[in-house]
């Protein structure tokens, strides 16, 4: 693929996401894999070092303006940095024994992720809208912890589910106002995938021409979404995709 194809993706990724606020890697791993042909291991490192990237500036926003909970991204930290340093090793041990094979278990992954997920943001309201306002107290925290520590294992080896795995389960402890748990989770986001990039990146599992040619095209797109999503039916878009994703990840299951 050429790098104008490259960058057009960028673009249309980072679109969906400023008009969706769908995950990047949720909507881009699978692209990666089945339109650019990049191996999965290598989409997996290079995928969690562009969401990294993507994801600073608004987390950094979310941060001046107030509408983070830094003892939830604590908590969640404490349990999803070292899932991702598990998760990444062993990955690596998996290729050490079964060589390119691991390729076939990275789609097998994604692809159940990519079935779960869609079902738990379509039914994202439902869930929010059973959920009682309450406080933190020393058991979510602790339950949070072991939230970060799954997601931090399945982003270390898939990165996927970074933000939209750990909002659904957080809306299991408490709900704070929507803004507050997006900028939340986007901070935290933040965290987990600049250390699983960090470790895929030292283990040979990350494309930089590819990641930079993505950024060129998602960080306009990204602004271009934002500006759009007032003037499209957003709601009837995310499920849209959410059928698509379903679909994608029943064909990755089958492949």
């Amino acid at each position: 693929m050429t790098a104008a194809v490259t960058i057009f993706i960028g673009l249309l990724v980072g679109t969906l996401i400023g008009m969706t606020g769908l995950g990047g890697g949720v909507l881009l791993l699978p692209i990666l894999i089945f339109v650019l042909k990049v191996p999965p291991i290598l989409a997996v490192g290079s995928d969690a070092v562009f969401n990294f990237v993507t994801k600073i500036g608004s987390g950094w926003l979310h941060l001046r303006k107030g509408t983070v909970r830094r003892r939830v991204v604590l908590a969640l930290a404490s349990g999803s940095v070292p899932g991702s340093v598990v998760g990444v090793r062993l990955l690596m041990h998996l290729r050490n024994i079964y060589g390119i094979r691991v390729n076939s278990f990275i789609t097998t992954a994604v692809g159940i992720l990519l079935i779960c997920i869609p079902i738990l943001l379509l039914f994202q309201g439902r869930i929010e809208d059973h959920v009682a306002n309450r406080s933190p107290t020393m058991k979510s925290f602790i339950g949070m912890s072991a939230i970060g520590l799954i997601a931090g294992l399945l982003v270390g080896m898939t990165s996927v589910g970074s933000g939209s795995i750990v909002m659904m389960l957080l809306l299991l402890f408490y709900s704070y106002p929507p803004r507050v748990m997006v900028g939340t989770d986007i901070v935290h986001a933040v965290l987990l995938t600049g250390v699983t990039g960090l470790m895929h990146w030292r283990v040979g599992n990350v494309d930089f021409h590819l990641v930079g040619s993505l950024l060129i095209g998602s960080i306009p797109g990204g602004l271009l979404g934002s500006h759009l999503s007032t003037r499209v039916p957003v709601l009837w878009l995310r499920r849209i995709l959410c059928t698509v994703l379903l679909a994608t990840g029943a064909r990755m299951l089958l492949a």
